[in-house]
């Protein structure tokens, strides 16, 4: 995490917290010529836009106060989404059992994309199953793993 990201998720965990919200992540990105610093935040049933609301609103005079980022940039509050990625152990191990989608550097078995069950993570080392086969996948392999919804 970057100092800024580390700044930003120090002054909002409290705020979402106490709206009844988890920080899930906070993203400092350049896209398209801007600067965007994003809060993305979960709740169990499912995030409304009175959610996002609420905490920009706490946010925003936080923000501006402490001065985490020189530049101008665009602020948004949104939800983790249902095909978030998963980055941290502790994000791996609550959706252990659930779809994802592995996508890898170079291919293996001639894809680099890779879908399945996650039923492994040990320090960094993604196991998923798909159908009958279980297939694992070293940190330095895995450029992304995202939930998969499924219909």
């Amino acid at each position: 995490m970057s100092r800024i990201t580390e700044l930003v998720s120090e002054l909002a965990r409290p705020v979402v917290e106490e709206e009844g919200c988890r920080l899930w992540d906070v993203e400092y990105v350049r896209e398209a010529g801007d600067w965007y610093l994003r809060v993305l935040i979960d709740k169990e049933g499912g995030v409304s836009i009175d959610d996002c609301e609420r905490i920009s609103r706490r946010l925003d005079p936080l923000l501006d106060e402490a001065d985490p980022i020189p530049d101008s940039y665009v602020f948004e509050v949104g939800s983790a989404g249902a095909e978030r990625e998963l980055r941290r152990p502790g994000d791996f191990e609550q959706f252990m059992g659930s779809d994802v989608q592995v996508r890898l550097y170079q291919p293996v078995n001639g894809s680099k994309i890779h879908d399945g069950v996650l039923t492994g993570y040990d320090d960094g080392r993604v196991t998923i199953r798909s159908g009958k086969s279980e297939h694992s996948f070293d940190k330095a392999q895995v450029a992304q793993v995202r939930l998969r919804v499924t219909i």
